[in-house]
This record gives structure tokens, sequence and C-alpha cells, in this order.
């Protein structure tokens, strides 16, 4: 196996996706999480947000993709993320997933890498934002 190399300031590889209202709809249904804020027009429009909006956990679930896909062998058995939903996302926005590597560190169980991670909304406000840390092969 072929394990790529990794140093401070490389970026991750993110990834735009649109948040159509039928995936909403979809998480709504696989969470359980029926907040009318979520589904429900008319009830979003008396909110404070004027609309509908995405769960937070979707938009985060996004971040975690692109770290699972980052680092395939040891996101799922040894990663920890800690974020801030700072803005909501509408739904029919497309967002980007980013990161980028700020620190390698040694340490008793191995060589661990800190990124700063997050969810961009199309006008550049992070919806998600916080900081990963993954163990290194």
């Amino acid at each position: 196996m072929i394990t790529r190399s990794r140093s401070v300031g490389d970026a991750l590889a993110g990834f735009e996706r649109l948040i159509a209202q039928d995936r909403v709809n979809d998480y709504a249904s696989a969470s359980g999480d029926h907040n009318p804020i979520h589904l429900d027009e008319a009830y979003a429009a008396t909110t404070q947000f004027g609309t509908r909006i995405v769960h937070g956990m979707l938009s985060l679930a996004l971040v975690t993709e692109m770290l699972a896909a980052e680092f395939p062998n040891t996101w799922h058995s040894g990663g920890k993320i800690k974020v801030r939903f700072n803005a909501p996302v509408i739904p029919g926005e497309t967002v980007t997933a980013y990161g980028e590597i700020t620190s390698i560190d040694e340490t008793d169980h191995g060589r661990i890498v800190t990124c700063n991670v997050g969810c961009k909304k199309p006008d550049g406000t992070d919806a998600v934002s916080g900081r990963a840390t993954i163990p290194l092969e």
C-alpha cells in the first residue's frame, strides 16, 4: 500500500455539493429530526431565518465525508472533530467542504495530523468550522 505524504499547509481534497430540499427531507427521515424549520416552508417563514434551513448535522456530514476520503484507514478508527455551527445553510445552496493541515505531531501513539476544517456557503461564510485530529498511518 502506498501512503500519501502529508505536510503542514496541505489542503484537503474538498468538494462542492448542492443541498437540495429532497436531501434535507431524506436526512429528516433517516435521523428522525422532523423539526418544521427544516421541512415546513410556511412555518419556517415565521422564524428568524425566513425560510427552511438545512440540518446542521447534514452540513457537518459533508466535512466528515471529506475526512473519511482523505484518511480512509484512520478517520473512522481514531479521528476526532470539534466544530461550531456558524450560519445556516439554505436548501438549494451549493456548499464547499474544505480543510487544511495545520500541524503534524509525534505522540506516544504515533503521528497525529490536525486540520482546520469546515463547510462554506456560496458567499464564503463558514456554515460549519472547526478542527479535526486524525492519526496517520
